[in-house]
């Protein structure tokens, strides 16, 4: 990127990945703009960037069109990075109606922006796109097994949805393009209550309440510290790649659910029920990112090891649930 009049706009910016991946650029002195509806931010992700130098914040659902404050800067944009969606199962099973619309509608104005302005895009979009995998690892020419009328469909076939549009402004030479495809990924700025496996442990095992597990706790994820995360994404939008084909973006160290259990109790010294829940419907059995592609076309690989990521992770929900118990009390 160029000259630091330059605006990058953060679709989702005030949500846990998106608030990392501003501040990052706030620190690197570069003007941005985050729009975002708040449907699932965190107010106090926005509080730690409101006011810091280059920082701007537009209240606004890509759904919609695009706000008069977003367009404009139309000008200035020379980067676009769509995070906007509710990612965890609760939270977009919440209004599966706009989730499919944020994915497909939203991702079509901000695409349609990119093309008028001549920005860079880049799609964040997820390894839920793989389904239940019959694949192991998961490999980006893998097509996925998706339920496609079940209860994750309006997310996963979202995403989907998502790319191909994503695809095809690059192949009719509208956009120039990037997407992300990331695995699951854990750190400081998660909301307490969005239902992802790392949070619900973490808060629970700081809390006096049963520890759950979904199913048997055999199932196995690949978790990924969101520095590590924020690096990948900026590089994969400044490389040099054609965009034609997606990235998977995450850590390929796998382990069970009830390892993870295991850690976070050990981390957190809790003494807390250990309970065994039903798995939820067309929930992944085994999730592993095959991340040769990242490696090679980017330079890049996770280098925060579970144990650290999971210790500031802990620490930081152990203040925040601090703070909010403070809150309740006062």
């Amino acid at each position: 990127m160029a000259a630091s009049e330059d605006v990058i706009l953060i679709a989702g910016g005030a949500g846990f990945i998106g608030s990392h991946l501003t501040a990052r650029f706030l620190d690197e002195g570069r003007q941005v703009i985050v729009l975002d509806n708040l449907q699932t931010a965190r107010p106090s992700n926005l509080r730690l960037l409101e006011g810091r130098p280059g920082f701007t914040f537009v209240q606004g659902d890509i759904v919609d069109p695009l706000p008069e404050a977003v367009l404009r800067e139309a000008g200035r944009i020379v980067r676009i990075y769509n995070l906007a969606c509710a990612a965890s199962p609760p939270q977009y099973q919440a209004d599966p109606e706009h989730t499919m619309l944020t994915n497909v509608m939203g991702t079509n104005h901000l695409l349609r922006l990119a093309e008028q302005t001549g920005a860079r895009f880049l799609l964040t979009s997820t390894s839920e796109v793989y389904g239940d995998p019959e694949v192991h690892p998961q490999v980006e020419g893998y097509r996925g097994w998706v339920n496609c009328t079940g209860p994750r469909a309006c997310y996963d076939e979202g995403k989907r949805a998502a790319e191909a549009l994503t695809f095809d402004y690059a192949r009719m030479a509208r956009a120039q393009v990037r997407v992300a495809r990331i695995f699951n990924t854990y750190g400081p700025q998660m909301h307490p209550d969005d239902g992802r496996v790392v949070s619900n442990l973490i808060c629970q095992a700081l809390s006096n309440r049963d520890i759950t597990i979904h199913g048997d706790g055999t199932q196995t994820r690949s978790f990924c510290y969101v520095s590590d995360m924020v690096d990948a994404l900026i590089r994969l939008m400044e490389s040099d790649i054609d965009g034609l084909e997606p990235v998977n973006l995450g850590n390929p160290v796998e382990l069970t659910v009830s390892d993870l259990a295991e850690k976070v109790v050990a981390m957190t010294g809790s003494t807390n029920r250990l309970v065994y829940t039903p798995l939820p419907q067309d929930d992944p059995r085994r999730r592993r990112p095959n991340i040769d592609r990242a490696r090679a076309l980017l330079g890049w690989e996770p280098r925060v090891p579970l144990a650290d990521g999971l210790a500031k992770t802990c620490a930081w929900f152990a203040e925040e649930l601090g703070r909010v118990a403070q809150r309740v009390a006062a």
